[in-house]
């Protein structure tokens, strides 16, 4: 069983693999004012919108986490085919239109030269930095993927995961516990639906109304906005009180009993993933090091096979 096992998560992993090599200095000859421009756009967005920092990292996670950094999930559905963008743990994305501002900036320097996946690789980091977060490098050279299906958006790790769920959904990409903890520190940006953490602050279980790891106060300041049976389509809360500045808040909470997921606590119910949230809420730069170094890991994952004029549909 362990070697079937073993086996999947090679061919799993093999999948997320494909394409060659990224590089630093890829479009240095061919489009070298392509950053340039696409931090301009992404600068303009968040200006007008401080929530634009959120979306595009979660857009970037959640496309590499499906099929690799292939910009799959930028693709609209067409026919009878269900995007990846219209599956149900992505309705809530936003900000699209940054990513599309980005491309026409830049098929304007240099046509058809500039992938949307890096475009959405680099738009991700420049997001982190304006919010206050670290500056790096990233690797560019991947390709567009021709094929986005909905359904595939069910491997995305969800936030009622477990620690075990958790080290599945991550090592079968490639990406380890190091990885898991540094990139769930993502999470000090952004908003939260009432629906992702309702399972911790109603009906916990049959004996528990709320989730017992969870500060009293916190949980009765959640139930205060999302009622049992909640029908307010906007209703939430941030992922943290600093939720547009990209620090290490996340991580000083989760040690107080005050994170919104179930998959951001489960972080604690292991020794080294436990260790790894004490040493990130007492270090931020031990955190923004350590997140650089995974960015870079799960950006790396790629499948795509050509570079899209238009991010919104194959060529």
């Amino acid at each position: 069983m362990a070697a079937i096992v073993a086996l999947l998560c090679t061919l799993i992993f093999s999948v997320y693999s494909l394409g060659d090599a990224l590089s630093l200095n890829y479009y240095d000859k061919s489009c070298p004012q392509a950053e340039v421009a696409i931090t301009k756009a992404v600068k303009k967005a968040i200006v007008n919108d401080k929530t634009v920092s959120a979306a595009l990292l979660r857009m970037h996670f959640h496309d590499c986490f499906v099929r690799g950094c292939d910009a799959s999930v930028l693709l609209n559905s067409v026919g009878k085919n269900t995007a990846e963008k219209d599956g149900p743990p992505n309705i809530s994305l936003h900000a699209f239109y940054v990513i599309d501002n980005a491309k026409k900036a830049v098929e304007a320097l240099c046509p058809g030269v500039v992938s949307c996946a890096d475009i959405l690789a680099l738009a991700a980091r420049d997001a982190v930095t304006i919010a206050g977060g670290p500056n790096w490098e990233v690797p560019k050279g991947r390709k567009d993927g021709r094929v986005s299906k909905a359904t595939e958006t069910r491997s995305l790790p969800a936030p009622t995961f477990n620690i075990s769920q958790l080290q599945q959904s991550f090592s079968q990409r490639g990406l380890s516990m190091n990885d898991l903890v540094a990139l769930s520190g993502g999470h000090t940006l952004g908003f939260s639906h009432c629906s992702s953490f309702q399972n911790r602050i109603h009906n916990f279980s049959t004996k528990l109304d709320v989730d017992p790891t969870m500060s009293p106060s916190f949980a009765a300041s959640l139930k205060s906005v999302c009622s049992s049976h909640n029908k307010v389509r906007n209703a939430g809360a941030t992922m943290d009180p600093s939720s547009r500045t990209f620090d290490n808040t996340y991580f000083k909470l989760l040690l107080q009993g005050k994170s919104l997921f179930s998959s951001d606590q489960s972080l604690l119910s292991a020794p080294k993933t436990k260790a790894l949230v004490s040493k990130f809420a007492s270090s931020q730069e031990a955190f923004a090091d350590a997140f650089v170094k995974s960015m870079i890991k799960m950006s790396s994952l790629n499948g795509g096979q050509e570079v899209r004029l238009d991010c919104k549909v194959v060529n």
